[in-house]
């Protein structure tokens, strides 16, 4: 074992990761209500005669969005920091022509 040691994570590192873990509750809460039942194409298109159905689709879109945004933009830079890692470019998903690391 080396004799480096790295320091202990900072308090927005220990706060993010803290957000994370709360999204992920909240995520995984929807999750649970919302696919208790199989999504299929016919519950799907009954979405609009069942408003608390399509508010929950909502909910799962908006907090799996809020996670991954979370995730990618603050966590894991603030993380990477933190193990000295390089933070560069992240792989491109505009475009399939694109390279992958453009």
């Amino acid at each position: 074992m080396s004799g480096l040691r790295r320091p202990p994570p900072d308090e927005r590192l220990r706060f993010l990761a803290e957000v994370v873990v709360a999204e992920a509750a909240l995520l995984s809460e929807t999750d649970r209500r919302l696919f208790n039942v199989p999504m299929d194409a016919a519950r799907a298109g009954t979405l609009r005669q069942d408003p608390e159905m399509s508010e929950r689709v909502d909910a799962f879109v908006a907090r799996f969005g809020r996670l991954q945004d979370t995730l990618g933009d603050k966590l894991l830079p603030r993380l990477l920091q933190w193990l000295a890692e390089p933070v560069g470019a992240r792989p491109s998903t505009t475009s399939p022509r694109q390279s992958v690391w453009a």
